[in-house]
């Protein structure tokens, strides 16, 4: 029915499927969101027509102080600490301090928008002079949104909007590889990075990401080199967008239900994980902080 204008009234968008990836700097989970999504032909698709989305926790970098921001120059600032999760106080053991990196605010009513089927802007993160650039990025309304980082399943109110949890799991001695190269390309001194990496980013790997592993219901060893996990994760996508899987049946909801915690293995009995009774046909086929 026409509103009193005259116009069609907006259709109400559906609520998206939302899944979390997680796993240590440099791991390859927005290589994995990227693999996914060119599996599924969403990355030759005009942005707002995407059925599918990827998007980062990166983009939520708090806005720095002067202060601040000279030492991120001299890699003397912490971009993996959590800051104190909702509730409650930063633990008196911890050997880092606080530094509360994420504007956790912004992020939660952002993926509460999401969720909602909402049009949002998303922030823009410069890492080389580690600011917040004037320009948004517009996300528009999607079926399915991988979102990614390092810490997305650290607060638990932003845990629990997931439908489904990845962590990539990468050995360390490729992370910090990878981690060198990509920062060197972006101008920074070696000791600098190694420095950054040894006083700041393994400890806050142990520390706040690695035990969020035990959140993840699917866990996938070696990043987009594990193309059994991925293809099985692209086949699951897949039957959310055919609606043969209903979206809020999902593995766990809340922490509660059915949850998948065993790694993927390339071995051919793993080709039912992600859809039960239903059998998958595998086609064969590698950031910031």
């Amino acid at each position: 029915m026409a509103s009193a204008g005259g116009a069609e009234p907006e259709r109400p968008h559906p609520k998206p499927f939302l899944i979390g990836v997680s796993g240590g700097t440099a791991s390859g989970k927005s290589t994995v969101c990227e693999k996914i999504m060119e599996l599924l032909g969403q990355n030759e698709v005009e942005r707002r027509q995407r059925k599918v989305l990827i998007l980062s926790q990166d983009s939520f970098y708090k806005v720095l102080t002067a202060e601040q921001q000279g030492k991120a120059l001299k890699g003397q600032y912490n971009f993996d600490h959590p800051g104190s999760p909702s509730g409650s106080e930063p633990s008196s053991r911890s050997p880092l301090p606080l530094a509360d990196a994420f504007d956790n605010d912004l992020m939660r009513a952002t993926l509460k928008n999401i969720v909602e089927g909402k049009t949002v802007e998303v922030p823009t993160y410069d890492f080389v002079t580690h600011s917040r650039m004037p320009d948004t990025t517009v996300v528009y309304p999607a079926d399915v949104v991988l979102f990614e980082g390092i810490l997305v399943f650290y607060n638990q109110d932003i845990r629990d909007m997931f439908h489904l949890r990845l962590f990539v799991d990468t050995d360390s001695d490729v992370r910090l590889s990878r981690r060198v190269l990509r920062d060197m390309k972006r101008g920074r001194d070696l000791e600098q990075i190694l420095t950054q990496y040894t006083t700041f980013v393994k400890p806050a790997f142990e520390e706040f990401c690695l035990p969020t592993k035990k959140y993840a219901d699917v866990i996938i060893p070696r990043g987009v080199d594990n193309m059994v996990a991925i293809n099985l994760i692209v086949q699951h996508i897949q039957d959310i967008l055919n609606g043969d899987i209903c979206k809020w049946q999902r593995g766990a909801v809340n922490g509660h239900g059915r949850t998948y915690k065993r790694p993927f293995s390339e071995q051919a009995e793993s080709s039912s994980v992600l859809a039960a009774g239903k059998r998958s046909h595998l086609e064969s086929s590698s950031r910031p902080h």
